[in-house]
């Protein structure tokens, strides 16, 4: 049985990954953190998940709720991922990665740190948005620049980075398939008199409204011909139960960088 903790265990993501693990033989529920000032610190976490209390707080401290996990789970912002990455290096806890908008800076510390800990890192782990991240690469291989190329993503108001970490792993893979610069050769949105398209850049869009879960679309342009992938999520439970599976492969591992691609066996 793997001993499960969820950082921002009262949100979106932390509520739905806990329901769906309560489900699960495999784990057991040991642990959730919150942020300082979060109305549910020391409440028991069965009222996240609507049941009757199972004896587990909710804290603000995570080194204290991973004293006795295998494995924690972070959809949380990534303002607390420096204190959640230090706190699972110190208790030897394997980490799973959710969290989107990291800095740069900080994806140095998590490569660092999976020389000590097994950590899963991936700004979607869907195992739909998985497979889209490899037929854009076949794509974006095959479609030489004749063929202009566009990323669109679509979430909810309440979402704070923008474009999503999703948005931007598409453009990683799309400009290396093109032997493009992932920086140099990007344009983010575009405004007033842009002048005619530029060969071999990649338009990167992000909206925002309502209460959309995902939506991810990544268009070549032809001349007479439009060929499009398309990722659309209707729900959460794709990235938990992505969450779960990451943790299930990080319970056999010492150490090491993973990503979804190396959970789901897709090369």
């Amino acid at each position: 049985m793997i001993k499960l903790t969820v950082a921002g265990a009262a949100g979106r993501m932390g509520k739905t990954i806990l329901q769906l693990a309560s489900q699960d033989p495999a784990f057991k529920i040991v642990g959730g953190t919150e942020h300082r000032g979060h109305a549910m610190l020391g409440q028991d976490l069965g009222l996240i998940l609507g049941k009757d209390p199972v004896g587990v707080a909710v804290l603000q401290d995570p080194v204290a709720s991973l004293k006795t996990a295998d494995v924690m789970i972070d959809f949380s912002h990534f303002a607390a991922l420096a204190e959640n990455l230090e706190a699972a290096v110190l208790t030897r806890t394997a980490y799973v990665i959710g969290t989107t908008g990291i800095p740069d800076a900080m994806f140095k510390k998590i490569q660092a740190a999976s020389k000590k800990i097994p950590i899963v890192q991936s700004p979607n782990m869907s195992i739909g948005v998985n497979l889209l991240f490899k037929l854009a690469a076949m794509a974006g291989a095959a479609l030489d620049e004749s063929y202009d190329l566009e990323i669109l993503e679509i979430h909810h108001r309440m979402k704070k980075d923008a474009p999503s970490g999703t948005a931007l792993k598409l453009l990683e893979i799309l400009a290396a398939a093109r032997g493009r610069h992932f920086r140099k050769d990007v344009v983010f949105g575009r405004k007033g008199e842009t002048g005619v398209r530029e060969r071999g850049k990649i338009g990167v869009f992000a909206l925002r409204g309502g209460d959309v879960v995902g939506e991810h679309t990544v268009s070549f342009f032809g001349d007479g011909e439009r060929i499009e992938l398309v990722h659309k999520a209707s729900s959460r439970e794709s990235f938990a139960r992505g969450a779960l599976l990451a943790a299930k492969f990080l319970a056999k591992k010492k150490q090491g960088l993973y990503h979804m691609q190396h959970v789901l066996d897709m090369g």
